[in-house]
């Protein structure tokens, strides 16, 4: 009996009746699942009219609903429908969150179904395939990763460089699926993520080739990382888009950057010395900004004293030249009396930084003598290491008493013969 021929044995039976029982159809008008337990019915009647199992050769039975024959077709009927609706039930399936499904029915591609419970047409009719979009994975090249240690791979990460080097780089890129169905067409032949894994991993070994090749050793293993793994994740995202692949690459990050195993410690030693020089030039450095302002203030310091000590002398001399001018016109006026001032100003200006004492014996002085330069000299050494001046005082030195007689006959001695030649 065909799928669109109405059936005539139901409630509203008859050639263009309203109850359609195809259920494909009407699943294109709704664009929805179809109800299982309809589809159970409709096979049933379908077996039954088919196997020609009905009650009685064919009638009725008395509640006015199909019957089966069960001794003969009635059986075979209920097996067919049993396996109809396994094969029906198996078309359900479930997409979880971060995940999307592609139907395919007869290998081509029908649409895209997002997380939730959905149902296609069992196979061999349709297929699904099932793609994680969120997850992000991660590539190594230039090495594996294992449990606990890192495996060096030298075929993915021995590769030369622009001055004739070669160079041992080791680099991670993740990545995730921004089309699942470019992936599924253009790249995968077996499963998805091997496959994705493999053309990740071989189109940034291709890229890094080319940038390092571009660079030179000594950029890729110092300053030049950063900006080499940059322009490899831009040169990788081109190729992958270039073949569609549907694969995005988030981050690319260099794990290493070395001279290769066997000559490491050489290049160690002309690390080693760059740094040293680099070091040294620096500590010069800071030594010259250091030293060049001290000098520099130290110059200007000259200069200025020099400066000041001109004008103090110049200032000086022509001072010295008014007040002889001025001098000499007073002496011009008084001799005599010019004469004896310059003569009294010179004595005081010699006498008053002398500690010598003048005593005039004629007048009959019996006071006893004090060696007031000591006491002088005590109370100078006392306010010099921040004592009171008074305990400097009275400091006298046994020394210079004892010596009184001697000195002080001296002293008088002195005293007048200075006291007869300042009358005289």
């Amino acid at each position: 009996m065909p799928w669109k021929q109405p059936d005539s044995s139901g409630p509203n039976g008859g050639p263009g009746g309203p109850d359609d029982r195809d259920p494909w159809s009407r699943r294109q008008r709704r664009n929805a699942p179809p109800d299982l337990d309809e589809i159970f019915r409709e096979l049933k009647n379908r077996v039954e009219a088919l196997l020609g199992g009905r009650r009685g050769g064919g009638g009725r039975d008395g509640d006015g609903g199909r019957g089966f024959g069960l001794p003969g077709g009635g059986m075979l009927g209920l097996i067919a429908l049993a396996v109809i609706g396994f094969w029906l039930f198996s078309g359900v399936y479930t997409v979880d969150q971060g995940e999307q499904a592609i139907e395919l029915r007869f290998g081509k591609y029908q649409e895209t179904k997002d997380a939730g419970l959905h149902w296609h047409i069992p196979a061999p009719i349709e297929e699904v395939e099932i793609i994680n979009t969120q997850t992000v994975n991660t590539v190594e090249v230039g090495y594996r990763k294992g449990a606990s240690t890192l495996t060096s791979v030298p075929r993915e990460a021995l590769m030369l460089t622009q001055d004739e080097n070669i160079i041992d780089v080791q680099f991670a890129v993740q990545y995730d699926i921004k089309d699942p169905t470019d992936l599924l067409f253009n790249v995968s032949e077996f499963t998805q993520r091997s496959m994705a894994e493999t053309t990740v991993r071989q189109a940034t070994e291709s890229a890094v080739r080319e940038i390092v090749g571009r660079s030179t050793m000594d950029f890729a293993i110092t300053e030049g990382r950063a900006q080499l793994a940059a322009e490899t994740k831009s040169l990788v995202q081109r190729i992958l888009d270039r073949y569609k692949t549907g694969i995005n690459v988030r981050t690319v990050e260099m794990q290493n950057a070395q001279p290769p195993q066997q000559v490491k410690n050489a290049f160690d030693d002309v690390v080693r010395a760059r740094e040293d020089e680099e070091r040294i030039k620096n500590l010069a450095q800071a030594y010259a900004n250091d030293i060049i302002p001290k000098a520099r203030g130290f110059a200007a310091r000259i200069l200025q004293e020099a400066e000041a000590y001109r004008e103090a002398t110049v200032a000086q001399a022509e001072g010295e030249a008014a007040r002889f001018e001025q001098v000499l016109a007073e002496y011009a006026k008084a001799p005599a009396v010019t004469r004896d001032r310059l003569y009294l100003e010179a004595m005081e200006q010699v006498l008053g930084n002398s500690s010598k004492m003048m005593i005039d014996q004629k007048s009959g002085n019996s006071v006893m003598y004090l060696p007031l330069d000591q006491l002088l000299r005590n109370r100078a050494e006392a306010v010099a290491r921040g004592l009171p001046p008074e305990s400097g005082a009275g400091a006298v030195p046994p020394s210079a008493i004892d010596g009184f007689n001697t000195t002080g006959r001296a002293s008088d001695r002195n005293s007048t013969r200075n006291s007869r030649s300042g009358s005289n």
